[in-house]
């Protein structure tokens, strides 16, 4: 059941004072915030993580295209599509998250629109964009429908929607409720998860619909001692030995790759 108008503008507040106090990765970062180093760090430790990312998303295949970004956070990802000549627009509802994406850029040198905007209500024209990524964006806002389609109003037809959601099934979702493994920010207001076929429904505006489970268990830099050395060597050793085709369901990111 849906939020009324007024608890889901409730929420979206508690959202945006959430992620004004937080930024994403923070913990692994050794130069000070708002350094070039410090997006250096943020950066390398992204794709490390999520090493699969590169492999799936062409951030250089957009070149001359408009791109929209819902939920850019630091532009770590953004920066990307427009190193490889894409006009692109990042929007965020945390005033924190847009103010460090205007360093990160201006340290690059590099153009891009970049402004605090609730992704549940774009103050965009019909048909914009070429392009919509939200990567990791769905999962936290009040009101997923809502940003989904506002996300297939702004695209043009034919224009391509690339997102992630957390896997209900996903193995990082059963270590979590089975082994006290802590989540990323499972403190926040919202945090939802899908299982392939509730994404199917909340993308099901547009034409065509494809979701790859990804985000298998690399080596972590957050868990020292003993519980860091099961993880690392045990854990991570023993699931990546198992053929992919028996594991691939349970991947902890559904990367979602949709058509207008």
């Amino acid at each position: 059941m849906r939020n009324s108008e007024q608890d889901n503008q409730i929420l979206l507040e508690k959202i945006r004072e959430y992620w004004n106090e937080r930024i994403h990765d923070l913990e692994v970062a050794t130069h000070p915030v708002g350094t070039e180093g410090f997006f250096e760090d943020l950066a390398s430790y992204r794709f490390e993580k999520l090493h699969y990312l590169p492999e799936v998303v062409d951030f250089s295949g957009y070149r001359g295209k408009k791109i929209l970004e819902i939920g850019c956070g630091a532009g770590i990802d953004l920066i990307r599509f427009a190193q490889g000549g894409a006009r692109v627009t990042g929007v965020d509802l945390s005033e924190t998250a847009i103010e460090l994406a205007k360093k990160y850029f201006a340290y690059k040198q590099i153009k891009g629109e970049l402004k605090v905007m609730n992704g549940e209500a774009l103050a965009f024209k019909d048909g914009e964009f070429d392009m919509v990524y939200a990567h990791g964006v769905l999962q936290y806002t009040a009101d997923a429908q809502k940003m989904a389609g506002e996300a297939f109003r702004v695209l043009k037809p034919g224009g391509r929607f690339i997102g992630m959601v957390y896997n209900r099934h996903g193995w990082l979702n059963v270590m979590s409720r089975f082994f006290k493994v802590g989540l990323e920010h499972e403190d926040a207001p919202v945090l939802d998860k899908y299982t392939i076929r509730e994404l199917r429904g909340l993308l099901s505006q547009f034409s065509k619909v494809r979701i790859v489970p990804e985000r298998f268990p690399v080596k972590s830099r957050l868990h020292g001692g003993l519980k860091g050395l099961l993880f690392n060597t045990l854990f991570v050793g023993a699931f990546n030995a198992l053929p992919r085709s028996w594991v691939r369901k349970s991947g902890w990111h559904l990367m979602v790759f949709a058509e207008k």
